[in-house]
């Protein structure tokens, strides 16, 4: 047979080689002394030896050896964040191993294999790997990767219906045992709680019943879950779960229809109506039907039960009439989540995940480390454990405080903060305290103009990078001395006015959003 040169040489499988002649005719050549994989597998054994159980199960347990072209070693990886680690941390160890096997190598190359594909050593590799794995006592064999299942997971999703009429979806997971409860969110629990167990009695509880909070603190999950609740108690209970968004398409599709009596007759055999983000509760025509209905429901003795980003008094778009009418049965804030309670919540969902599969852990130093990082809401926990979940279920290997730091980092720094802008601070001062934009930068002195503007003025210091003459301008014109005054002045009174320091974190809350 012909000589073959080395670059005529190349690895189709491994332990195979082919040689393409002038006609290009494949003829098979004797097996390669030792394949990429087998080679790798004693690669891994010096990994295993040289960084420790604990690093190599996190890291290499899922590295598979591709091929070797004289010159790179060509590994693969099945995530992204698992060859970006590697690449980062390890390289300079994997190159070095490398070299003790692959003899004239000199790179490493870190590949993404492609979702879903299967694992690429043959069997008689595992084999190869077994026995490596035997002769070094190892209770596994090298390498091995475990086949991930992935669990078929098909909640029932659900929807309330009255008169054929159809609410907003409903998620299964949003039930009060669902539901994590704490020092931030113990009132607004009991109110809902109290509501679901006797709107269909002779005692209602609260009557409306106003829930609001910071966006993912939880508001939505207590509306679920005493529709949820009601429907469990009694089946053929009139109750209809609406987004103010689908409250408004539903009356728009109605007019277009020239049929806005039908939407009005389908409330009246209703026994509860839960409406969602009222805050978007847009539209002249829209607003003033809901005024309509609400006032009908509550007159007829009917549950409402509302939820909102804001206290009714700071929603500028309801008339006074239905602000007092909000605001007279139980109005509970949902506050933010303190360690504690954060834990808890990664607990709860943690024990959601090991229901579906039981091998899923995370030790207690990485619940914690969530629990400090993610402080926004608690949807940001969830994601959390979501993405260390899908981060497990393709290693198979123990989620160590570096992941999680890695996985936490990458959420809490991923999104750039919006940028806060003075028009965004006049406009929350004038619909808080009840001042027009044009009495705030008027030259007014009344106590109830100049208060308001003082305390924007300080929020503008806080949020912005404005200087304070660019503040004065934005406030009327007004002296750079007059905005330092005013920031000096609530710096003062908060010093020893717990109740001012509560206000402004939540202006501060109202205008970041």
């Amino acid at each position: 047979m012909q000589a073959i040169s080395k670059a005529e040489l190349s690895l189709t499988a491994p332990g195979r080689a082919v040689h393409r002649g002038p006609s290009e005719a494949v003829v098979a050549v004797a097996p390669a002394a030792e394949s990429a994989e087998g080679k790798g597998a004693k690669v891994r054994a010096l990994l295993r030896a040289r960084l420790g159980e604990d690093i190599y199960t996190s890291w290499f347990k899922a590295l598979e050896f591709e091929s070797f072209d004289g010159k790179t070693v060509k590994v693969s990886v099945p995530v992204v964040f698992l060859r970006k680690w590697i690449q980062s941390h390890y390289m300079d160890e994997l190159l070095r191993c490398c070299k003790a096997e692959f003899k004239t190598a000199e790179l490493v190359d870190v590949t993404l294999r492609q979702p879903g594909s299967p694992p690429a050593r043959t069997v008689a590799r595992e084999a190869e790997a077994q026995k490596l794995a035997r002769e070094a006592s190892e209770p596994r064999a090298l390498g091995q990767i475990e086949p991930v299942r992935m669990p078929v997971i098909r909640p029932v999703a659900g929807r309330t219906s009255v008169d054929g009429f159809e609410g907003s979806p409903l998620d299964p997971h949003h039930t009060f045992d669902n539901f994590v409860v704490g020092a931030s969110n113990r009132m607004a629990h009991a109110g809902a709680i109290q509501v679901a167990e006797t709107v269909l009695t002779d005692s209602p509880a609260f009557n409306p019943l106003y829930l609001y909070s910071s966006v993912g603190m939880g508001k939505t999950h207590l509306l679920q879950a005493i529709a949820w609740e009601v429907k469990r108690r009694a089946e053929n209970a009139q109750v209809l779960y609406l987004t103010a968004e689908r409250f408004r398409y539903q009356f728009v599709e109605a007019l277009r229809a020239q049929d806005s009596l039908s939407f009005k007759e389908k409330f009246r055999s209703i026994n509860m109506l839960l409406i969602d983000d009222l805050e978007f509760m847009q539209g002249e025509k829209t607003e003033q039907e809901f005024d309509h209905i609400i006032n009908a429901l509550l007159d007829g003795g009917r549950q409402v039960v509302v939820a909102s980003a804001r206290h009714p008094a700071q929603i500028e778009r309801l008339n006074e009439r239905m602000r007092s009418r909000l605001q007279r049965g139980l109005v509970a804030e949902i506050g933010s989540f303190d360690c504690e309670l954060r834990c808890r919540v990664l607990d709860q969902r943690l024990a959601e995940k090991r229901a579906q599969d039981p091998g899923f852990e995370l030790s207690r130093e990485v619940v914690e480390i969530l629990a400090s990082r993610l402080t926004e809401s608690g949807r940001e926990l969830e994601g959390a454990i979501n993405r260390l979940y899908l981060t497990w279920q393709h290693m198979r290997a123990p989620i160590t405080p570096d992941i999680a730091e890695t996985v936490v980092r990458d959420l809490y720094q991923g999104v750039e903060p919006r940028r806060i802008k003075i028009e965004d601070i006049l406009r929350i001062i004038s619909r808080h305290f009840g001042v027009s934009k044009g009495d705030l930068l008027s030259q007014r002195r009344h106590r109830s103009v100049v208060w308001p503007r003082q305390i924007g003025m300080y929020l503008a210091k806080q949020l912005t990078h404005r200087s304070l003459p660019e503040i004065g301008r934005r406030f009327g014109n007004r002296d750079h001395t007059t905005v330092l005054h005013a920031i000096r002045k609530i710096e003062g009174v908060i010093a020893d006015d717990a109740s001012l320091r509560d206000e402004i974190d939540e202006l501060k809350k109202l205008i970041s959003h």
